[in-house]
């Protein structure tokens, strides 16, 4: 043999391997992140371009490739060529309908860059789940199929698009290869998005011809356009300016995600850097309570760092032992973010249910979470052609403005300087479930200017003087249940206990403080609110306030109770079969609504949420109203 192997030619020969991986390893690691979705209308061709990706970009194993054949032949679209959707729609009601429903996230990469790409849905019903794919994207590839040109999905998602603050996009006019490449019809669809994507202020964007099917100016120019001379797609994807970098020149922003404390000698402040930089001997300012300090160390799981920047998660720990929590945000103290409780945003709501003005939700904000009321909104925008239409409430996938409050200051800025303290979601408080996606514009003056006012006389002294505990007795139930009698009752055997109280009846408010309001959810949902805030009033005047309302959502009644001082908010259910209740009848209310000539009437064609776990209950059927009365005093008087 001529040539001989050693074990240490194998040693160093191994040796060179590893470290070509570590060295590769290494460059990967610090590629930079790009996030972008395709969106457009139905069959546009959003999936098979994702496929194309990564396919030309070698991240299909082979047995992926295997399966992707034999389900290309036995459910594709392309014939006996592969159809690259069925990478990425992987429900099976997708690939039966040949439709996206849901949101697919995919990762690949080339030797310039790493890519996470959302594939959207174009149906119109699953606009929510574009929102959500776009939320976190820095780029939007808009497809148009050039047999159709600009439709209103296409509208739509580049409207959702600009609102949710992308600002890279690109025109992708696929299926060029079914129109012949012909420059003509690119040109005028070009013409045609020119023009509506200024109406709604995408001042540029990308076009480029493309088919994701043949693989026409994906990963290189194609030889079917030569009259293009704009970059492949991969090649705009890999060098477009990224969100983080863009970031990085921005005031320093950090939403403190949580308070790290291993042990008695480390205290520090983790999270995700919003915005800026940041670095050792910085004079930081903590909001909302405008504590100040300067940075001592900025620590990571690999060490210390002398600097860092937007996009790192890191811990700050700082020179003074001053009070800094998670929802608090670090920012540089001579260019601090706003603090308001009252804004102007733009709601896009995403629930089946429509959104009720005046009902609580929760706000999350970065790592806030406060409890929001949203008021009628002023518009909603008809997206297929900018108009601002009038409206009472949000249905799904409506778009609208209005303004809301918060039940306490928050660290906000305008969405358009930053997402991260300016983009929200709304959260329903029963069902936890995510209702609404929202972006804030600007606080209101009135934020700025209404203060609460200090007293002397404190409500301690208020109730001192009447020598009782106030309270709420929150009577809730079924028409007809008997809430009103009992509560009048209760009212009259507390009076001769001398006792200090005031009477709140559903009937009687609707003709004075609520006679504006209706009987829709949205009107039921202000009626309670507006309640809420004069029993609060009176409780803090040291009162006992006894209500009567049907009160039929269980959001609202939660709402009053968190008004009110701990304990002193006491549910009590009048409960009352339905069918007992309408054979009582006494207002002859019920058989209106059964004949049609009462509507939104509770039990009949409007809901009734029962208390899960009242203070009281009242079985009407198995006690007299007097023995109800008695036993709802013995329980606020034993």
């Amino acid at each position: 043999m001529s040539d001989i192997i050693t074990n240490d030619s194998v040693y160093q020969t191994d040796s060179l391997i590893a470290e070509d991986i570590d060295a590769y390893l290494d460059v990967h690691q610090h590629k930079t992140m790009l996030r972008f979705i395709t969106c457009g209308s139905v069959d546009d061709g959003k999936s098979t371009l994702i496929g194309r990706l990564l396919y030309d970009s070698k991240m299909i194993f082979e047995d992926q490739l295997a399966a992707l054949e034999a389900d290309s032949k036995r459910v594709g679209t392309q014939g006996q060529e592969i159809d690259f959707a069925l990478l990425v729609d992987g429900l099976a009601a997708e690939r039966e309908q040949g439709i996206t429903i849901d949101v697919a996230y995919r990762f690949f990469a080339t030797e310039k860059r790493k890519f996470i790409v959302a594939d959207t849905p174009g149906h119109e019903q699953y606009t929510r789940n574009m929102v959500t794919g776009a939320s976190t994207a820095d780029l939007a590839v808009i497809l148009i199929d050039a047999r159709k040109g600009i439709l209103t999905q296409t509208r739509r998602h580049s409207y959702l698009a600009h609102l949710i603050g992308i600002r890279n996009i690109v025109l992708a006019v696929n299926k060029m290869d079914l129109v012949g490449y012909d420059q003509a019809i690119f040109d005028k669809i070009v013409a045609d998005y020119t023009e509506f994507a200024a109406s709604i202020g995408i001042a540029a964007f990308t076009p480029m011809p493309i088919s994701g099917f043949k693989g026409d100016n994906i990963t290189g120019p194609s030889e079917n356009t030569p009259w293009y001379t704009g970059p492949a797609l991969i090649e705009h994807l890999e060098t477009v300016e990224v969100n983080s970098a863009v970031d990085a020149d921005k005031p320093f922003r950090m939403p403190v995600q949580w308070v790290n404390r291993p042990n008695l000698d480390f205290r520090g402040f983790s999270g995700l850097i919003a915005t800026g930089t940041v670095k050792p001997g910085d004079a930081i300012r903590v909001l909302p309570s405008g504590k100040t300090s300067t940075i001592s160390r900025i620590v990571t799981m690999d060490g210390d760092l002398d600097q860092a920047v937007a996009g790192q998660s890191v811990t700050l720990c700082f020179e003074d032992e001053i009070d800094c929590s998670r929802g608090d945000v670090i920012a540089l103290a001579d260019n601090p973010p706003q603090a308001a409780d009252q804004f102007e945003a733009t709601i896009v709501w995403m629930a089946d249910e429509e959104m009720l003005p005046s009902r609580s939700y929760w706000l999350k904000i970065g790592t806030q979470m406060v409890t929001a009321t949203i008021q009628q909104p002023k518009y909603q925008v008809n997206v297929n052609t900018m108009e601002h239409l009038a409206a009472k409430t949000l249905d799904l996938n409506a778009i609208g403005v209005a303004n809301l409050s918060t039940d306490k200051q928050i660290v906000f800025e305008a969405y358009a300087q930053n997402r991260t303290l300016g983009g929200f979601i709304l959260i329903d408080k029963i069902s936890n479930a995510t209702v609404a996606a929202g972006m804030l514009h600007f606080s209101l003056r009135r934020a700025q200017n209404v203060h609460w006012q200090a007293t002397d006389v404190s409500r301690d002294f208020h109730a001192g003087l009447k020598n009782q505990k106030p309270a709420v007795l929150w009577f809730t139930g079924l028409s007809g249940a008997g809430k009103s009698t009992i509560a009048n009752l209760v009212e009259k055997k507390l009076a001769r206990m001398n006792r200090h109280t005031f009477l709140l009846d559903g009937d009687n408010v609707r003709h004075g403080l609520n006679k504006d309001l209706g009987f829709t959810d949205a009107d039921r949902v202000e009626n309670i609110r507006r309640v809420g805030e004069v029993a609060k009033l009176m409780t803090d005047a040291g009162l006992i306030v006894i209500t009567a309302f049907i009160s039929p959502f269980r959001s609202e009644r939660d709402m009053v109770r968190q008004m009110m001082q701990p304990g002193e908010f006491i549910e009590v259910h009048i409960d009352t079969p339905l069918a007992d209740a309408e054979a009582r009848d006494v207002k002859g209310l019920y058989k209106k609504a059964r004949s049609g000539q009462l509507k939104n009437f509770t039990g009949i064609d409007s809901p009734y949420e029962a208390p899960l776990d009242p203070e009281i209950r009242v079985d009407t059927v198995a006690m007299s109203a007097e023995e109800a009365a008695d036993a709802i005093v013995a329980r606020l008087i034993p």
